[in-house]
């Protein structure tokens, strides 16, 4: 047998914004808030610029048009810079010296090509990036817990730590915007069902 594998498909935007995603691990992505555009019947609005040394190389710019391929037909990213439409006056992206999200120090380490945050108990997106992946279908699959409710449950409080999901009470849920009484019964079941994972 032999398996074919279709060129993924590409299509050009301009690149409003780059904001900085800090994952689970610290590590900061940088991220093109691009021109919303339609790749294999999928509307693309973000693309990942990897790390410093990636948008150095192919030295991307805000305001720039940029060819962007879905890779792998799943992430997309930019693949390239087309200079010729490049507006005047545009300056190169240089990651931030601090994070973003609590202000720690940011480091490189030498067999890394990524930054990272150094604040591992007390970052804010780290925190949500460690509860959201361990209620997800990798981990607990908690059914119903997704990640806007989750981040909705640290900034209101209630979730500080991942033990705090096990002290999650119908009530909390039932006050919340948005949670119908039904929702958050079956939310508290699958908390409950969790427990017994193996």
């Amino acid at each position: 047998a032999i398996a074919g594998k279709l060129k993924a498909q590409q299509a050009t935007s301009v690149i409003q914004d780059i904001i900085i995603s800090i994952g689970r691990t610290g590590a900061l992505t940088p991220v093109a808030k691009i021109k919303p555009i339609n790749i294999a019947g999928v509307i693309i609005s973000n693309a990942t610029l990897h790390n410093q040394d990636e948008i150095n190389r192919k030295d991307v710019r805000i305001g720039d048009t940029v060819l962007i391929q879905r890779a792998g037909d799943v992430i997309p990213e930019v693949i390239k810079v087309i200079h010729k439409k490049r507006p005047k006056k545009t300056n190169s992206y240089m990651l931030p010296t601090e994070c973003p999200s609590c202000q720690s120090n940011l480091k490189k380490f030498e067999d890394e090509a990524i930054l990272r945050c150094l604040n591992i108990y007390n970052c804010p997106d780290q925190k949500k990036g460690r509860i959201n992946h361990f209620v997800s279908k990798n981990c607990l699959d908690i059914d119903g817990l997704g990640t806007k409710l989750v981040n909705q449950l640290i900034e209101i409080g209630l979730i500080k730590n991942i033990a705090d999901i096990f002290y999650i009470k119908l009530n909390d849920l039932i006050d919340m915007e948005r949670m119908g009484e039904k929702s958050s019964y079956n939310i508290i079941d699958a908390i409950n069902n969790s427990k017994e994972t193996n």
